[in-house]
């Protein structure tokens, strides 16, 4: 009997962030532009990781710039 597997097997998901990028790059892997002729698998982890920096960004809070300020001192 033959075994009918996947020809790579994807590591296990291990958040919902990387669920949602997975299934946006299986999304637009066929319509995404390819002008350097590069292979589907290497658009696919192109969007991938475009998708996880996104939403990397917009997970982490947005830091406040703090001013540091001399202080005087007083001359006795």
């Amino acid at each position: 009997m033959l075994a009918v597997s996947p020809a790579r097997a994807e590591p296990p998901i291990r958040s919902p962030e990387d669920a949602a990028c997975r299934l946006e790059a299986r999304a637009r892997v066929f319509t995404a532009p390819n002008p350097r002729g590069l292979e589907l698998e290497e658009i696919g982890k192109q969007i991938y990781y475009a998708c996880m920096a996104r939403l990397g960004e917009a997970a982490q809070p947005a830091k406040t710039a703090h001013r540091r300020h001399k202080r005087r001192h007083r001359r006795s």
